[in-house]
């Protein structure tokens, strides 16, 4: 298996241009691994409280315009 320093070494040798579409490559991937942990989140229920709060809140109109929250930062 090859180890995280001869990966980093590899890097280095790597044009500026290789360098990027690696950077895009891994950031699709992590997006990727992000959105199955998520869709597993999911199905097994650990969003469920979440969601229900979100819906809860809708309903009872305690929900913030994103806008107005984001001015507030």
């Amino acid at each position: 298996m090859t180890s995280l320093v001869e990966i980093e070494a590899a890097i280095k040798n790597l044009s500026e241009n290789e360098i990027r579409h690696l950077s895009e490559w891994i950031q699709a991937y992590l997006a990727e691994q992000w959105d199955q942990q998520l869709e597993m989140d999911f199905n097994a229920g650990k969003l469920d409280q979440l969601i229900a709060k979100a819906e809860a809140d809708i309903t009872n109109n305690q929900v913030k315009d994103l806008h107005a929250v984001l001015r507030n930062l």
